[in-house]
């Protein structure tokens, strides 16, 4: 093992060494000259000998890499791993080996699809022109798909199909030779190369109308037609500052710029603007391919031909133009062009480009230099080769901004026509005031010289009436014109109770009880119609301590407008309290299950009804009951029943349910409208209730952490907070003295259950058998234990207990060390509980006590001894 770690660190510390001498050029490094192809090979090389990128950083400065260039490569890694991560969830945090996973799993992948210029230098992408011939989704290859052109100059290895049709039919396959020259049977040699398609058919029609008498003459009726089929290869040569300079093989209907796109164009050197074409060592074209990038022009991209040579010349003239302009970038320039030229180039300013001045920076003699260019100049001055062409943002403020905001039909921004405008004039061109606006004052915002803010007040009113002057405006004023709603409180009035949508609701003048009850929904049916009480706020109480002024009201059942309640209209914050009327009582339900001879569900008559009351409503007992078994489940006071409002949904989704069309039959127009109102009662409790329960959950979520201990021990508060207890009752004393103290009055939600008759007892907890077993009337406690296999070690015996079938139980008692065991029933349960646990005293513990009291007493000797 120890050898094999030996390997591996012997194997990762020669591939640190290896990659570090990979990186000792560095030192020249210039970081814009690296395309993301060539940063990404840096990143793989990096991870496959496990470095980080910090690493990787480190290293390479540690290598001779400036500062500057170390920063841009930093800034390039993380951008390139960015994109990667943007697109397949790799982290930038760090670097992953991607070595193993394969082209399918290779987070660069997708970079490499989407840009096709991935390839290129941030220098190269600069360059304009530069991406016409590496942009892997354009092609230059040219169209063998088309018909002949006129003006194609045939040459030896051309093949021509020459077609003969009308009265005579004749078809000729001929392949021109080396010497130009073409042989059509019966008519003999025809001198065809260097001439074009249009001329060498004029040749053929002349030599085939010997033998075709109806091509000629005024009225032919034979005619002729010559065409290329597989056209020759030609070979040119790409020389100068290319990016793959060389001799290429190429179809006779290329064009220059088909070349160029074989050869990959021109470098970063190569010039754009003077490409020259020779053709028997004499010039025959100069290509612009910047007439072509922004005109579209290509009178100049000539079809090559056979020995033609292309040069790309080295660039005379480049400049940087950078700022406020569409294309950024480096562009050729030529010695009678002027800036303006040079900006059809960028494709013009940006909207907030400065365009009244530019900055040149150019290099004259040994030191920099700037140029201020005027607009004037533009057509006049001329750039030169490496000048730096700065255009920069105009001003972000205004010349004549004024503004107007708040109660105004249209606020924003308005114009300082001359220089003269008043604020009355301003309310005009915005259409004048809302009807909420506050006129008594407005405030005007003004811009000191200074750049810093002042205010002045405006007796707005005085302006509009004329009482005031006017006050003339400046630039950048800003006119407040304040709504009355926004400088005093939301009115509103609130109602609560029985009501169907109870909440607060805002204020309307002159509005009474009755209309704050129509807006809420209305009445339920249990709300009284006298005896509404609005809690009204107090503004100057008469006497101290007072907090609210008591207003009792009584309205018509029909809400029928009194002239009671006309002469009480509502007051801004008012709270009205609905309540309940003192003889609505909802129905409340009780059940009773099992030997009963009708049971199920039973409506309490009155307040007093007891056990017994609903036993006999219920026919009584049947012949195989058990009352000595019967038992009562009755709430606790943490029970969590529903709400009256949650009653009232349920009741509300049962009638749509019960008229759902695609449930029942078709409704009348009756029904169907009253579906259609359930339906939307019903989606806004739903939505009000999500809403709550939101609010709910973040109120508990708030007091989580300040909640007691006790509270956060489950067991405790499961045990606390129990939804319903067993309350045990004696039914035979019951049924014997109805009404009697046995007889419990029920409440809502209480189920009685009386079994059939019990025949067994049922043992558990600390027994070795816990088992049931039958029930024997002369057997005690300890023959139920013995069926079950007795009691285990860990039993605490003197705590058996018994749990009776009504739900009453009992223990075991003691007396002079005699056990006194509690008599049994059937359906009995014997419950034999666990000792508690005790940790046993240890050695160590019994030392640490005898310790202790040796030093008590030698303190207590030296304290008797000091006191004689």
């Amino acid at each position: 093992m120890k050898k094999f770690l030996a390997f591996v660190l012997i194997f990762l510390g020669l591939g640190l060494i290896g990659f570090a001498q990979s990186l000792s050029n560095l030192s020249t490094l210039k970081v814009d000259n690296l395309s993301d192809a060539q940063i990404e090979q840096l990143i793989k090389r990096a991870e496959a000998s496990g470095l980080t990128s910090s690493q990787l950083e480190s290293l390479a400065q540690e290598q001779g890499l400036s500062p500057i260039e170390a920063g841009k490569l930093r800034e390039r890694i993380y951008g390139l791993k960015r994109k990667t991560s943007g697109s397949t969830g790799v982290s930038t945090s760090g670097m992953r080996s991607y070595a193993s996973d394969g082209m399918e799993n290779d987070p660069f992948d997708s970079i490499r699809r989407a840009d096709p210029y991935y390839d290129l230098t941030p220098y190269q992408k600069k360059i304009f022109g530069y991406k016409l011939f590496h942009n892997r989704n354009l092609d230059f290859n040219p169209s063998l798909n088309i018909p002949t052109p006129q003006g194609y100059v045939i040459g030896g290895g051309d093949q021509m199909l020459i077609d003969v049709y009308g009265v005579s039919q004749q078809s000729y396959d001929v392949t021109v030779t080396p010497e130009g020259r073409i042989m059509i049977p019966n008519v003999g040699v025809i001198q065809v190369g260097g001439s074009t398609i249009e001329a060498a058919s004029s040749r053929i029609k002349s030599a085939l109308s010997r033998i075709y008498s109806g091509l000629a003459g005024s009225n032919p009726n034979t005619f002729l037609e010559v065409r290329i089929g597989n056209i020759r290869s030609i070979k040119v040569s790409m020389v100068g500052e290319l990016s793959k300079p060389g001799t290429y093989t190429l179809p006779s209907f290329a064009t220059v710029f088909n070349g160029l796109f074989a050869a990959g164009g021109p470098n970063e050197n190569g010039a754009f603007r003077n490409i020259q074409v020779y053709r028997d060592s004499r010039l025959v074209a100069t290509v612009d391919i910047y007439e072509f990038l922004t005109k579209g022009v290509q009178s100049s991209n000539i079809t090559l031909q056979d020995n033609d040579v292309v040069i790309v010349p080295p660039v005379q003239a480049r400049v940087e133009i950078s700022g406020l302009v569409r294309r950024e970038g480096f562009f050729e320039v030529k010695p009678s062009e002027h800036l303006t030229d040079l900006f059809v180039y960028t494709g013009g300013f940006l909207p907030n480009a400065y365009r009244d001045r530019v900055t040149v920076r150019r290099i004259e003699n040994k030191e920099k230099k700037i140029f201020d260019v005027t607009k004037e100049e533009f057509d006049s001055f001329s750039p030169k080769d490496g000048d730096e062409i700065l255009i920069s943002e105009s001003l972000t403020r205004f010349s004549n901004r004024v503004q107007i905001e708040g109660a105004v039909f249209r606020p924003g921004e308005y114009s300082l026509e001359n220089g003269e405008l008043t604020v009355k004039q301003l309310l005009e061109k915005a259409e004048g005031l809302r009807p909420e606006a506050f006129v008594n004052r407005a405030t005007l915002y003004r811009t000191n010289s200074d750049l810093t803010l002042a205010a002045e007040s405006l007796d707005l009113n005085g302006i509009l009436n004329g009482s005031s002057r006017d006050i003339s405006l400046k630039n950048e004023d800003l006119l407040f014109i304040p709504s009355r709603y926004d400088i005093q409180e939301e009115l509103y009035v609130k109602i609560s109770g029985e009501i169907n949508s109870p909440g607060t609701y805002p204020y309307a003048s002159s509005m009474t009880v009755g209309d704050l009850i129509l807006r809420s929904g209305g009445l339920l049916e249990s709300a009284t119609n006298s005896s509404i009480e609005i809690a009204r706020r107090v503004r100057n109480a008469s006497s101290p301590g007072r907090i609210a002024e008591i207003i009792t009201l009584n309205i018509n059942p029909n809400l029928t407008l009194t002239e009671a309640e006309k002469n009480m209209p509502l007051q801004a914050f008012d709270h009205v309290f609905i309540r309940r009327s003192p003889g609505f009582e909802r129905e409340q339900l009780v059940r009773i299950s099992g030997e009963v001879i009708y049971p199920g569900e039973f409506a309490l008559a009155g307040a007093n009804e007891r056990i017994s009351d609903v036993v006999k409503r219920a026919g009584g007992l049947t012949q195989f009951a058990y009352p000595k078994g019967a038992n009562l489940v009755r709430r606790t006071l943490y029970y969590k029943g529903l709400t009256e409002d949650q009653k009232r949904e349920q009741t509300l989704k049962e009638m749509r349910s019960n008229l759902d069309p695609e449930k029942f039959r078709k409704g009348n127009e009756a029904e169907n409208l009253l579906y259609e109102r359930l339906d939307k009662k019903l989606t806004e409790l739903e939505t009000n209730r999500a809403e709550e329960a939101m609010r709910r959950e973040k109120a508990r979520f708030n007091q989580f952490f300040t909640q007691d201990s006790v509270a956060l021990d489950s067991a405790v508060n499961a045990l606390r907070k129990k939804e319903q207890d067993l309350v045990g009752i004696d039914l035979e004393s019951i049924l014997a003295n109805p009404g009697g103290p046995e007889d419990l009055i029920l409440q809502e939600g209480d189920i009685i259950q009386i079994p059939k008759q019990l025949q067994t007892v049922r043992m558990i907890g600390e027994v070795l058998l816990p088992t049931t077993t039958r029930f024997v009337r002369t057997q005690g406690l300890r023959g139920y234990i013995s069926k079950a296999g007795g009691f285990s070690e860990k039993a605490r015996r003197s705590k058996t207990y018994v749990i009776y079938a009504n739900g009453d139980a009992r223990r075991t008692h003691s007396f002079l060390g005699l056990k006194f065991y509690p008599s049994l029933e059937p359906g009995a349960e014997i419950v034999v509980p666990e000792k508690p646990y005790r940790e046993r005293i240890t050695a160590g513990t019994w030392i640490g006590i005898a310790s202790s009291l040796a030093t008590v007493a030698i303190l207590v000797q030296t304290l008797v001894n000091n006191s004689n």
